[in-house]
């Protein structure tokens, strides 16, 4: 077999070894059989998963979950798919969900590219949301990204028509690789024109990072594509 074969992909992300809190350790144990589900599962039946039909939002790499709670507990009658591989924060979406009686977000915690391909079905999507992605600032890591063309064609093809794509960064660099990447794909078209990024929408929540973030100055960049 050559090596081309055997060679793994580049990794958007590196599993951190952090532990889980007791509290988010308990929060996985008693609620994962509930709202967790298994990439082995195979192709997701989204009504039957939720128990009803209903607007269907993936957010990808949620971090500690806080805004898709909040996002989820805005939009009771909207059905929300939370990717994450890191699981302490899996652990506090699961303990925010439990909090906060918000059952309206099925998450699993796996790396997004299989779930994509092995999960959910082709134009099944209303919104793919991705957040403040890594950023590997470093110009050397800069393969690393999330957002690189083949991925976003993978993106696309999981949108309903007219469906959105709604990335933000607060890095300046990535935002302008984010809008030539997504200004290049086919079948997507820049909502707000192209190459103009758009104004925060009112339904993604500030998370305390991004507060910080704009007390120093920091800038953020919303981009939102719909598929054609």
């Amino acid at each position: 077999m050559s090596d081309s074969a055997t060679r793994r992909p580049i990794r958007s992300y590196v599993l951190r070894t952090g532990r889980m809190t007791p509290g988010q350790q308990r929060a996985f144990d008693q609620n994962w059989g509930r709202w967790g589900l298994e990439h082995d599962a195979g192709a997701l039946d989204f009504d039957r998963c939720f128990g009803r039909p209903g607007p269907r939002v993936l957010e990808i790499g949620f971090g500690m979950g806080q805004s898709l709670v909040a996002m989820a507990a805005a939009a009771p009658a909207t059905n929300f798919l939370g990717i994450e591989v890191h699981r302490p924060g899996v652990g506090k979406l699961l303990h925010g969900m439990a909090g906060q009686g918000v059952d309206n977000i099925r998450v699993y915690c796996h790396d997004a590219v299989e779930i994509l391909r092995d999960c959910v079905p082709d134009a099944s999507l209303d919104t793919i949301q991705i957040f403040f992605p890594d950023p590997w600032h470093k110009k050397k890591h800069n393969k690393r990204r999330l957002i690189q063309p083949p991925f976003v064609t993978l993106l696309s093809s999981k949108l309903k028509q007219a469906g959105t794509l709604h990335l933000a960064t607060d890095w300046e660099d990535y935002a302008g690789q984010m809008m030539e990447v997504l200004s290049l794909a086919d079948g997507l078209e820049n909502s707000c024109g192209p190459g103009q990024f758009a104004p925060r929408p009112d339904h993604r929540p500030l998370t305390k990072f991004e507060l910080r973030g704009e007390r120093l100055g920091h800038g953020v960049w919303d981009l939102v594509f719909v598929r054609k």
